[in-house]
């Protein structure tokens, strides 16, 4: 049996308290279909499903007879090289703790098309902490942070850092970890 890897610092519903879904009659299959789409609509770097056995699609989506012994499911991307998570076993079936998923990446997308300015982006709550980190995107070097060369003289770091930080500012509707990564890229840089 695969082992499911459940994200880091996320708690697992214990098994006797997990309850059956009855409102998501929706298909295993429909729901993967679904949540594909949706993952497409958001435009992603990289994403893929995790079960707890081999019976998925190349995305790591169940196949529509999935049947695991541990119904958790797990959906980890990658934008603009942050890690993100989100994860349920509240059902003891797949299909509805799929949907649950889907319903959250649905609903938390539309979000993003509202006219509403907050402090983060809408996926906030799904980033995952530096120790999760898994992917190499996700630590760039200070130059690749500010879209420069590596032996830049310091007038371009600093007018490209800038640029950079004009772009990622959470004033400007940015996500603040991506606008201290160019602060701290500039300090490094400058250092150098």
């Amino acid at each position: 049996m695969t082992q499911l890897n459940w994200p880091t610092g996320f708690d697992r519903t214990p098994k006797m308290d997990r309850e059956a879904m009855s409102k998501f009659e929706a298909a295993l299959g429909q729901t993967t279909q679904e949540l594909a789409a949706e993952m497409e609509r958001m435009d992603v770097d990289k994403w893929r499903g995790e079960i707890a056995n081999a019976h998925t699609k190349s995305s790591g989506l169940p196949l529509h007879n999935a049947n695991p012994a541990d119904p958790g499911f797990v959906l980890r991307w990658t934008d603009e090289s942050e890690q993100f998570a989100v994860a349920c076993d509240a059902s003891p079936k797949l299909r509805d703790n799929v949907r649950t998923v889907y319903l959250w990446i649905h609903e938390t997308r539309m979000r993003s098309q509202r006219p509403v300015r907050t402090g983060d982006s809408e996926f906030a709550a799904a980033r995952l902490p530096p120790g999760e980190e898994t992917d190499a995107t996700s630590t760039k070097p200070a130059h690749k942070v500010l879209h420069i060369e590596k032996d830049a003289p310091a007038n371009v770091i600093k007018s490209a850092a800038r640029a950079r930080k004009a772009q990622t500012h959470p004033d400007n509707g940015g996500d603040r970890d991506a606008f201290q990564r160019v602060v701290a890229a500039e300090e490094v840089m400058l250092d150098e």
